[in-house]
């Protein structure tokens, strides 16, 4: 891959845009995978590269959420432990593995999540103030966790729909407080999946760094709308981008 204006150009802008998705949505990565690919690196490398900016953008929304105290601190203990698990299962197969099987899984999830928020919102969103439920009252949250772990583990593109699923639709977060679990979630996965794809030295630093530069900016400026929009908002925009990530999924 060569580094010039136009590459640079093409990773900031593609960063910036999946920054901001992941930290409201999820689906960034449809974006940041083909663009590397795009710009010559193999899907294996391409894979890898992209956990650095997952990481940073990552680190951005945690203090920015935080910081206007949309986060569950008591909460993360208890819904890492199932999505660790699976991130450590998922980052070592996804070293070692094609990621071309898991692809049908994700089309099926989030195209089920878009019936899901169209026909029957209250169930993925609840509104705020609704009570919420650990994962060890909900072992199907906790299921579903372990999943989004090792999908996250495994391929980062549409993990942040099936947080969300388990985070939303299982432990009844409205949307807001969610986002801030599920990059928490994020972050903690991502961190594992980066030592194992550093062991195999499946990652290239210069590009991976210029788009998190961009998905960082993204990022920040994201958590700043999230927490000033209404939730029904939230609950459209998450919609919207659902379908877009079963299109991306149809054609990468």
């Amino acid at each position: 891959m060569e580094i010039n204006l136009s590459s640079i150009l093409i990773l900031t802008v593609t960063g910036f845009l999946a920054g901001g998705i992941n930290t409201v949505a999820g689906g960034g990565s449809n974006l940041t995978l083909p663009a590397l690919m795009i710009l010559g690196l193999p899907a294996d490398i391409a894979n890898g590269t992209n956990r650095i900016a997952i990481l940073l953008q990552s680190v951005v929304g945690i203090a920015g959420y935080d910081k206007h105290e949309s986060l569950d601190r008591p909460a993360i203990i208890p819904i890492l432990i199932p999505t660790l698990i699976g991130g450590v299962c998922g980052a070592i197969a996804a070293a070692l593995l094609p990621n071309l099987y898991l692809k049908p899984v994700l089309l099926v999830t989030i195209l089920s999540m878009s019936l899901v928020i169209l026909l029957r919102p209250e169930i993925i969103a609840p509104p705020p103030g609704t009570p919420t439920l650990s994962p060890n009252e909900h072992r199907g949250a906790w299921w579903g966790l372990f999943a989004a772990g090792i999908y996250g583990g495994f391929v980062m593109a549409g993990v942040g729909f099936i947080l969300l699923a388990a985070l939303a639709g299982g432990l009844r977060y409205d949307l807001l407080r969610a986002n801030a679990l599920k990059t928490t979630c994020a972050f903690a996965f991502t961190s594992v999946a980066v030592v194992v794809f550093i062991a195999f030295d499946q990652i290239w630093w210069l590009p991976g760094l210029i788009l998190a530069a961009g998905s960082m900016a993204g990022a920040h400026l994201a958590v700043k709308i999230a927490v000033r929009a209404a939730p029904n908002s939230l609950k459209w925009f998450l919609f919207l981008m659902t379908l877009c990530a079963v299109i991306a999924g149809f054609l990468f």
